[in-house]
């Protein structure tokens, strides 16, 4: 099976004022590996993903989640890996690269209209999905009225915890990160991906694997920005707050404010820019933020 990492001749050039000439150098690097992943629904091809190879069953039980086909464990009866078919309809090696779902009671099977049809690249979650109104998913789960809250310096320091646990991009700079904490902080699970979304949907299918849904009482943090995408994953695995190191879109302040969620940006040092749900932050001796 693939590994996370793989490894290229790289050529390195370096220069300075007052350099007489550049130097350079090459050598064997490491980058992280991008392959993709067909996910299958009982025996039918449904979706293509690239993503970094690793926790490939946690990823698709978070993207079945993500699109609402299912929400606990045990609507998910069953994933394998499977060898695809080339170009012939003959059947290839088993390179991994291709996952079968079977689905349980009380799942429910994605209609032609949700379909995907195209591949979902590791920039875009929702790339591929036939319809406008595919896009906007209802949640099973209610975090409007989870009642965690977290104390400022806890919610700020999340970020150097994360970067602290990135293994993968230790090696490679390349890859996205997603941790999900308690309210005091600790580190439940962190998982790694080229893709933003994909390291959420490992989360999330973590989750779902150890019948931890809904997901009450818990921050995501993210590595990057938190977009609609993000901020709809969190919402239907039931996170009450969602934190990023970078900015937030406009639909995804949108989004988390219609659904009652927590959105943080710039969450760094000292500071942090609260976009919806300000009452779950306490700052000091335990008081929540005031809204001015």
């Amino acid at each position: 099976m693939a590994t996370g990492m793989a490894r290229h001749r790289v050529t390195r050039v370096r220069w300075g004022d007052g350099a007489v000439a550049a130097t350079t150098s090459t050598r064997e690097d490491v980058v992280a590996r991008e392959e993709p992943l067909e996910i299958r629904i009982d025996g039918t091809s449904w979706s293509v993903t690239m993503r970094t190879p690793g926790d490939d069953f946690d990823l698709v039980a978070g993207f079945l989640v993500s699109e609402g086909v299912i929400a606990a464990r045990d609507e998910l009866a069953s994933l394998r890996y499977c060898a695809g078919f080339d170009e012939f309809g003959r059947r290839e090696e088993n390179t991994y690269n291709v996952i079968d779902a079977i689905l349980g009671p009380g799942a429910v099977p994605p209609s032609d209209a949700h379909a995907r049809h195209s591949t979902t690249t590791s920039a875009c979650g929702i790339c591929g999905t036939t319809s406008i109104e595919a896009v906007s998913k209802q949640s099973r789960f209610d975090v409007a009225g989870d009642g965690i809250r977290v104390d400022a310096d806890v919610l700020a320091g999340l970020p150097d915890v994360l970067r602290k646990s990135q293994a993968l991009f230790d090696r490679t700079g390349g890859v996205h990160a997603a941790g999900l904490f308690t309210a005091e902080g600790e580190l439940l699970c962190l998982r790694e991906d080229v893709g933003r979304h994909n390291a959420v949907d490992k989360i999330v299918g973590w989750a779902v694997r150890e019948d931890r849904l809904p997901l009450s009482g818990t921050v995501l943090q993210v590595s990057g920005r938190a977009s609609f995408e993000l901020v709809q994953k969190a919402r239907l695995a039931g996170i009450p707050i969602l934190a990023a190191v970078s900015a937030p879109s406009s639909l995804a302040v949108d989004l988390a404010a219609a659904s009652g969620m927590t959105l943080v940006g710039f969450s760094r040092g000292q500071s942090l820019a609260i976009y919806t749900g300000a009452d779950r932050i306490e700052v000091g001796r335990g008081a929540p933020v005031e809204v001015g």
